[in-house]
């Protein structure tokens, strides 16, 4: 009982510490203004790349995975690289604070992609649950016809190939090595940013040399963080403690930007994270059910 509990509670902190590093990174790409988007995100990749290359080395895994996968992995990689992209472009315009709260609808799409195409079952919890969610995501984004509103679609978008990369995740379960995709990822990633980055490569400074270096080892920090997550513990038990992403990024944008979010993102984000909270509980209240019978 008490082994169970400190696994959970280390579990806790591991997706804590994940939520901060990925704030945090989301700070460095704000800070980073003169760096074009594509760069940024090459360099996101890159570190990812040479650190995993040396865990394929160390534990001999395939470096493309198995050739029935391949396909899976290309689509996974095609997926995540556009994800990233527009995800890095939201960041760089929005108040941290929405577009952490945007990049949070993310599993809305993964209910909805593995619904739709892998034939999941949709509890009927999760469709006033989808519903409100996709309110609280136009308070935030306050469609417009403007250019001013392109950043917070752009981040919507990213939520949304997020949620597919982690539908084609679902699938891929069980049939690579976890190492083996997430290097696949970053080298099919850095791959597709290189030529795009030359085009209008930035000699960065020194302090921009610090931004990327950070914005790639953030990054790195805050993937093997949350797989540890969930090596301690059931995903059901610890994951809406990512949400406190939001909470760093509200506290972050302040310190750093006077960033307040406006009346509408604060309720929208309430309407987002409330809904999360909501969706956990009655999943785990279930489990618990099904564990008496």
């Amino acid at each position: 009982m008490n082994e169970s509990h400190d696994n959970k509670s280390i579990a806790i902190l591991f997706m804590i510490a994940s939520a901060f590093a990925f704030t945090t990174m989301q700070v460095f790409i704000k800070l980073a203004t003169d760096i074009p988007v594509f760069e940024k995100v090459f360099f996101r990749n890159i570190i990812g790349l040479l650190f995993t290359l040396i865990l394929i080395y160390r534990q001999r895994l395939p470096i493309f995975g198995k050739k029935e996968n391949r396909k899976l992995l290309i689509l996974r990689g095609s997926l995540g690289a556009l994800g990233v992209v527009v995800y890095f472009y939201s960041v760089t315009f929005l108040p941290l604070a929405d577009a952490a709260i945007i990049n949070k609808t993310s599993p809305v799409f993964v209910t909805l992609f593995a619904w739709w195409f892998l034939k999941e079952k949709l509890p009927r919890i999760q469709i006033p649950a989808l519903i409100l969610a996709f309110i609280g995501v136009l308070l935030v984004i306050k469609p417009q016809f403007s250019a001013e509103a392109l950043p917070a679609l752009a981040g919507l978008a990213g939520a949304m190939f997020a949620g597919g990369a982690y539908t084609v995740l679902r699938v891929l379960k069980g049939k690579e090595h976890p190492t083996t995709i997430v290097f696949f990822f970053c080298l099919f990633s850095s791959a597709l940013m290189l030529p795009m980055m030359l085009v209008n490569f930035v000699m960065p400074n020194a302090i921009e040399w610090f931004y990327l270096i950070s914005i790639g080892t953030l990054a790195l920090i805050g993937q093997y963080s949350i797989t540890f997550a969930y090596r301690f513990a059931p995903a059901a038990e610890v994951s809406i403690f990512n949400y406190t992403s939001v909470i760093f990024a509200v506290l972050l944008g302040y310190l750093i930007w006077q960033e307040i979010p406006d009346t509408l993102s604060i309720f929208g984000g309430i309407i987002i994270v409330g809904v999360a909270l909501f969706v956990w509980l009655y999943g785990r209240s279930q489990s618990k059910l099904n564990e008496t019978f």
